[in-house]
C-alpha cells in the first residue's frame, strides 16, 4: 500500500503510543487450555488398535496351567464315574436275574429224585408198597435239606424250647402239667432262618397251667 502524499504531521508521543497498541496484532486464545480442540495426534493415541484388543481378549479367556490341569482331571473323573454307574447297574441286573443260580442247581437234584420216584410206580407192574414210597420221600427230603443248608437255611428250634416271640408264633395254648408254662409243646409249621435272618416264624402251641376244677 502506498503511503499518502502530503506534509508529514508530527503526533504527540502519548497519541502515537495509543495508536500503535490499537494497530498491533492481538494474540489468539489458547483453545487447547479450554478443551475446545484436541490435536489429531493425541486423539488417535487414545484408541487401541484392533490387533492389540484381540490379543488382550485372548489372554483374558485363556486358563492358567493349574486350572487347565484341574479341568482335565475333572473330565476324566466324570468319565470314570459314568463307567462305574453303567458297570454297577449291569452287576445289579445280573444279581437280580442270576443270583439264585447256585441254589437252583442244588435243587435240581431234588427235582430229579422226585421225578424218578413218580416214574417208578408207573413203570412197575407190581407197584410200590408204602414202605418203599416212604423211603423214597425221606431220601428226597434229606437231599432237599442238604441243599438248603449249603446256603445257610436252618430250621428254627421249637419243640421243647422256651417260647421265644422272636422266632415263634403261638397259635394256641395247651393246658398241661407235664411242662412248665411257656414251653413249646407242639409245632404246627416249622420256621426257618437264613443265617441270622428270620424267614418265617414257627407256628407252635405253648403250654399253660391247667384249669382248676373250681373254674
Amino acid at each position: 500500500m502506498s503511503k499518502p502524499k502530503g506534509p508529514k504531521i508530527e503526533l504527540p508521543n502519548d497519541l502515537a503510543a495509543e495508536l500503535e497498541e490499537e494497530t498491533a496484532p492481538q494474540p489468539q486464545p489458547e483453545l487447547e487450555s479450554k478443551g475446545e480442540l484436541t490435536p489429531p495426534a493425541e486423539a488417535g493415541a487414545e484408541k487401541t488398535p484392533p490387533a492389540e484388543a484381540g490379543a488382550e481378549e485372548d489372554s483374558a479367556t485363556a486358563l492358567p496351567p493349574e486350572l487347565d490341569e484341574l479341568k482335565d482331571r475333572y473330565l476324566r473323573l466324570a468319565a470314570d464315574f459314568e463307567n462305574y454307574k453303567r458297570r454297577t447297574l449291569k452287576e445289579r441286573e445280573n444279581l437280580f436275574n442270576y443270583g439264585n443260580e447256585h441254589l437252583i442247581k442244588e435243587l435240581l437234584e431234588t427235582v430229579d429224585n422226585l421225578e424218578r420216584a413218580l416214574a417208578h410206580p408207573q413203570g412197575s407192574e407190581e407197584g410200590v408198597d408204602a414202605k418203599t414210597l416212604l423211603e423214597g420221600v425221606e431220601l428226597t427230603h434229606r437231599s432237599l435239606m442238604r441243599a438248603l443248608e449249603k446256603f445257610g437255611i436252618q430250621a428254627v428250634k421249637a419243640d421243647g424250647e422256651r417260647f421265644d416271640p422272636q422266632v415263634h408264633e403261638a397259635v394256641r395254648q395247651v393246658p398241661t402239667e407235664e411242662d412248665p408254662p411257656g414251653t413249646v409243646v407242639a409245632v404246627y409249621q416249622k420256621g426257618y432262618l437264613l443265617k441270622d435272618r428270620l424267614l418265617r416264624p414257627a407256628l407252635v402251641g405253648v403250654s399253660s397251667e391247667p384249669e382248676s376244677e373250681s373254674d
